[in-house]
């Protein structure tokens, strides 16, 4: 089998499996020239299926976008499922939020998110999985969330973090069912919305951040009532970068997130989109989650900052506690 085939298939299986494909759909893949036969394996996908599809190529040219191409819009009308298959520029945050924003409002198309995404991702490991088994993972341990109050996060690198997360539900990406229509591509997490004014402690981000990439150095987030209080690397280009990215307004230092990796075929590759799935990783996130239940943090961006074998202690609204992980393995 080619390649171009390989990725042809796993991108057909996903979107069955996860997007809910069927040969009624009309599909619009949004690609770039540099993920170019990312996008075009999706296209050919949706056609061998039997779909209607088209394929649209940002504009380089106006790269970093920072507003939604005219044209982007009006291709997604009639469309019931959109893929995002471009490079994640960092830059670009702010125009994928407003993207995925005007997609969500429809509340009849399907969403497959997908920047930053590669070849390796659909030819070696996290988009060729058992789907099935990893989606009653993600609905075990979401059950093992209900009714919890709050959650005592911690790892080895040095996080250290309460986070409330009452009436704030978990919800996943690894198969479409209620709204928001949305799945990150390749899929494989869980995540809630935490109480944004109520977060404190430390987040040493040890692992990747999100369109940054793999860490040099450790990154230790001091945070008090739900807001980012000091940054702290040794590594202080990353510091001052972070820092640019986290004040695009004033939420963006707000808490947005809390998610776990659940897809047995992710690697640790330094790309975020990736590794946030990835077993044995948390992710915390600051800025916009207004698409998660319940919350309310309104901002232009959002950023993810990742580190390794979280141990999470829930209590719950009993009064009861129950540790879910255990230095990064399920324990439920």
């Amino acid at each position: 089998m080619s390649e171009f085939q390989k990725m042809t298939t796993s991108a057909q299986n996903v979107m069955i499996h996860v997007l809910n494909l069927t040969k009624e759909d009309a599909v619009l893949i949004v690609t770039d020239e540099f993920t170019r036969s990312v996008g075009e394996a999706f296209y050919n996908a949706a056609i061998e299926y039997g779909c209607s599809a088209r394929l649209y190529l940002l504009p380089e040219k106006d790269r970093p976008l920072l507003e939604i191409p005219t044209e982007m819009n009006e291709l997604a009308i009639g469309k019931t499922i959109v893929i995002n298959a471009f490079k994640g520029l960092s830059e670009e945050t702010p125009f994928r939020i407003k993207w995925g924003k005007e997609i969500l409002a429809t509340k009849s198309i399907r969403l497959g998110h997908g920047a930053g995404i590669t070849k390796s991702m659909m030819i070696e490991g996290p988009m060729n999985i058992d789907y099935e088994k990893m989606a009653d993972t993600a609905e075990k341990l979401i059950k093992s969330f209900e009714n919890a109050k709050k959650v005592h996060v911690s790892a080895p690198g040095g996080t250290d973090i309460v986070l409330y997360i009452e009436d704030r539900p978990f919800s996943t990406d690894v198969k479409i069912t209620k709204l928001p229509y949305f799945a990150n591509l390749p899929c494989g997490e869980i995540w809630c919305g935490p109480i944004e004014d109520k977060a404190n402690g430390i987040i040493v981000c040890d692992g990747s951040i999100g369109d940054i990439g793999k860490v040099n150095s450790p990154l230790k987030i001091v945070v008090k009532n739900g807001k980012v209080l000091t940054i702290e690397s040794d590594d202080q280009n990353l510091v001052e970068e972070v820092k640019k990215l986290i004040n695009i307004d004033e939420e963006a230092r707000i808490i947005g997130e809390l998610g776990l990796g659940v897809n047995p075929g992710a690697n640790l590759s330094g790309n975020l989109l990736e590794d946030e799935k990835a077993i044995q990783t948390a992710h915390i996130a600051f800025g916009n989650n207004e698409e998660m239940e319940g919350g309310q943090n309104r901002s232009r961006t959002h950023r993810d900052f990742l580190f390794y074998k979280p141990t999470i202690k829930v209590t719950y609204k009993d009064g009861s506690t129950k540790t879910l992980f255990r230095d990064g393995e399920f324990n439920f």
